[in-house]
This record gives C-alpha cells, structure tokens and sequence, in this order.
C-alpha cells in the first residue's frame, strides 16, 4: 500500500469530474420535483441520453451536437412520462420504473453497433490567468466545458427559482396544484415543461458519462448514477446549491475509492466499490431533510 502515490490535487480535481453527470441529473429532477411531479425514470433519462448523445457525437465528429443530441433524447423520454402521467393520469412512481427499464432497454438496442467505438472528445479549457494560479488553478479552472455548463445550470436554476415569476409560478404548483389552478396558471403545461427539462438535464448527465469521462458506449454504464441522482435531490431539501454539495460529496467518494484501489489499500475492491453508494445512504439517514413540495406526486385534474 502506498497511499504518498495519490495527488490531493489531481483528487480534488478529478472530484469535480466525477460530480458533474450526477449534478446535471440532480438539478433537472430538482426542477421536476419543485413542480410536484416525482419521476424515478432518471436512470433510463441518463442512459438513453448516454446513448443519444454517442451517436450523434460518432456520426457528426462534433461533441457539441452529441450533447444536444443527449439534451433531445432525454426530453423526448422524459414525454412520454409526462403524458402518461399528467394527461392520462397514470401512477408516477410505477410510471417512472417502468420509464427506466425502457430506457434501459431502449438504449441497449440503439448502441449495439458502437461497442468499442471511441467518440470525439473536447480538449480541456485552461482560462488564461487563472487555470496558472497554483493549486487552485489546476483544480477549478483546467476542465472541459461541460464541468461550467453544469456549473452555470444550477446558478441559472437557482437564479430561476428564486426571482424570476415563472419560478413563482413552477414553486406555486409544486406547493398547491389547486390553489394555482384556482389563480388561473396552467398546471399541466408547467409540469410538462419541467418534466422536458428535467430529462434534457438527465440525458446530458448520461452523455457526460458516454463522451467525456468514458468516452465509449457500454450497456448499463450509468450504473445507478439515476438513483444516486434523485438521493442527492432529497439530501439537498430541494436546493439547488445545497444539490451541488450533495454531487460533490458523492464525486468525492468515488474518486477516493479509485485512488485507494491503485494504492494498493488492503480492502477488498467489492467494498471500496460499494462506497459511493454507501456514503449516499449513510448522509440520507443522518441529515435532517426539508419538507418535500406539497404536491409531489400527487395528480392533478382540472374538473375535480
């Protein structure tokens, strides 16, 4: 065991990385809940946009067009959740499960010849100045893009949830359906709009996996991230910064487990590989979290 090999630098940076997919999932499904709609599909969201996005990215050459690609998928998805669910009234907890075995199968299909395909990747951002500051600067300001994209939707949301009257308004209907409906706001068109964002925000969450931290196609590689994802919402109390907290603690215990694992620690790699998972539960159980929108899960229909 030689613990002097791991770089707290390169740790922490590499935190940052492994907390984006599971921010850009969390934010989108924060957004979803705050409307009052509970969606457990945001592991078959991620997937697909995992496999959306390595699609588009193989067949363009571009990773910009791959991650719109990802965004458009997991919006078309997350639809179907929303009709299902809002139109047609169908349970969201069973319509949520079966949104992930959907898109798990769904993506299985649609990457079945780009196995062992490599897609174009970006080159990593170094901001003049700052990226040269030391210490800070290797671990803030050298990432790819898409480590800021994820940064400024959670600023954007959090922006939006608390000045913007449409953020009022999405908050107003997670609260009280009926009494927003009773002030004349259109319940069912906000909660489709937050449903489509939420799976946009999921299927660039998956891509993140397919295209920048891979960057290949395998069947199942969000291995759970959808789930710790809707954990993190819960632990932040359906905050947006309080969310990045959750992402990064969990991106933190996933980095460090790796880096035990290449050090040589004399644990059993099954049990390092449970811990990200572990610690989830853990701060689940010992944190105290807010109370949930008043509305959550429950259906709304105009004529009642």
């Amino acid at each position: 065991m030689d613990l002097s090999a791991i770089n707290p630098i390169l740790l922490l940076a590499s935190l940052m990385v492994a907390a984006t997919p599971i921010m850009l999932a969390a934010i989108g499904e924060l957004v979803v809940e705050r409307a009052g709609v509970l969606n457990l599909g945001v592991e078959g969201m991620m997937i697909t946009g995992a496999v959306c996005g390595f699609v588009v990215a193989v067949n363009t050459g571009s990773p910009w067009l791959g991650f719109l690609g990802a965004a458009v998928g997991g919006a078309l998805l997350s639809l179907i959740f929303g009709v299902l669910t809002q139109v047609l009234l169908s349970n969201q907890v069973a319509t949520g499960l079966a949104l992930t075995l959907f898109g798990l199968g769904l993506s299985a299909l649609m990457g079945q010849g780009y196995i062992g395909v490599r897609a174009p990747g970006f080159t990593d951002l170094h901001i003049p100045l700052l990226a040269d500051i030391p210490v800070i600067g290797p671990i803030v300001f050298q990432h790819d893009p898409m480590v800021y994209v994820g940064l400024g939707i959670v600023a954007a949301v959090w922006a939006f949830l608390t000045y913007s009257r449409a953020g009022l308004i999405l908050r107003a209907v997670g609260e009280n359906h009926e009494a927003a409906h009773a002030l004349g706001y259109h319940v069912v068109r906000v909660r489709l709009l937050a449903i489509m964002f939420g799976g946009g925000c999921a299927g660039l969450g998956g891509a993140y996996l397919s295209l920048v931290r891979v960057p290949q196609w395998t069947e199942g590689m969000t291995a759970g991230a959808g789930w710790i994802a809707l954990a993190i919402v819960v632990f932040a109390s359906w905050r947006p910064w309080r969310l990045l907290l959750g992402a990064y603690l969990f991106g933190g215990v996933t980095v460090l487990q790796l880096n035990l694992q290449a050090a040589g620690v004399a644990v059993p790699v099954e049990y390092l590989s449970m811990s990200p998972y572990l610690a989830t539960i853990a701060v689940l159980v010992i944190m105290r979290t807010g109370r949930a929108p008043g509305s959550l899960a429950q259906s709304f229909h105009a004529s009642r």
